[in-house]
């Protein structure tokens, strides 16, 4: 009997896929594989999400963790000194999602009597062609509910459970601190977590290389901090729901009057 495997994160769009997978398959034949990421960077919404999601459905969530959730993504980093692996992938993905799941995928089903299910949409297709394409060589099947075929639900609101209330600010439920994220979320994470701005400044230092580059080269946490203090000071809108044009057209405005500084508030010039 195939077993019907949903990567289940956390976030609205792998909650959709384990309601459509669980709808048509029944849940004697469906899993629910969680990597659950450490407290402090996965948002406690999102943990109350998937238990309540796995409970409307009447499944557990099967953990497949990395030491126990004990690490987050700066010291899974530190601990092998570098942010990316292989040929640019950040490696917290790898440490703490990817390498966990396919050891426990080999070692679960060796007979690889499986369909492993992803929440990407019909806009991801070059996601769907990777994925299919990395687990395939390996002998698993790969089924993808929101891009293919035909829906029975949209939103968790339906069955009468809200989505992560960090949908409200960022556009997924990734770790906060995401090392694959833009200065965009990085901006966010600067005004409203102060705690983990400084956990990922100090994996820059213990690792010497910094989290983001650009064309001219590395860019360190603390090399954005005075353009972030003017930007949190003057109001730019603390979202990832603004175009990153619009955001950083915006944001170069406020620098810009922050050169003149009779035009700020007595707090935003000290």
């Amino acid at each position: 009997m195939t077993t019907h495997i949903v990567c289940y994160s956390g976030g609205h769009s792998s909650a959709l896929v384990a309601i459509e997978t669980t709808r048509k398959h029944g849940r004697d034949n469906v899993m629910l594989v969680n990597h659950d990421m450490h407290v402090t960077v996965e948002d406690a919404d999102v943990k109350r999400f998937k238990r309540q999601v796995a409970e409307y459905l009447g499944l557990p969530i099967t953990f497949v963790n990395y030491k126990g959730a004990s690490l987050d993504q700066f010291d899974v980093s530190v601990e092998s000194q570098a942010f990316k692996v292989g040929s640019g992938s950040e490696l917290c993905t790898a440490r703490l999602k990817t390498e966990p799941f396919m050891s426990w995928l080999s070692k679960s089903f060796p007979g690889k009597d499986v369909v492993i299910y992803y929440g990407f949409d019909a806009n991801e297709r070059d996601r769907i062609q990777r994925r299919t394409g990395i687990l395939g060589a390996q002998g698993y099947a790969t089924a993808y509910p929101l891009a293919f075929g035909d829906r029975t639900i949209l939103s968790t609101k339906e069955i009468d459970i809200e989505p992560p209330l960090g949908y409200s600010q960022f556009k997924h439920a990734n770790c906060i601190g995401c090392l694959k994220a833009g200065w965009q979320h990085w901006y966010i994470v600067y005004c409203t977590r102060p705690d983990i701005w400084l956990k990922a400044k100090w994996a820059e230092e213990e690792i010497g290389y910094a989290i983001h580059h650009d064309d001219s080269g590395p860019v360190y946490l603390e090399d954005m901090e005075a353009k972030f203090a003017i930007m949190k000071c003057a109001g730019v809108p603390q979202t990832e729901h603004i175009s990153h044009q619009k955001f950083w057209a915006d944001a170069r405005k406020f620098i810009k009057i922050a050169s003149t500084p009779d035009l700020l508030p007595c707090e935003c010039t000290v």
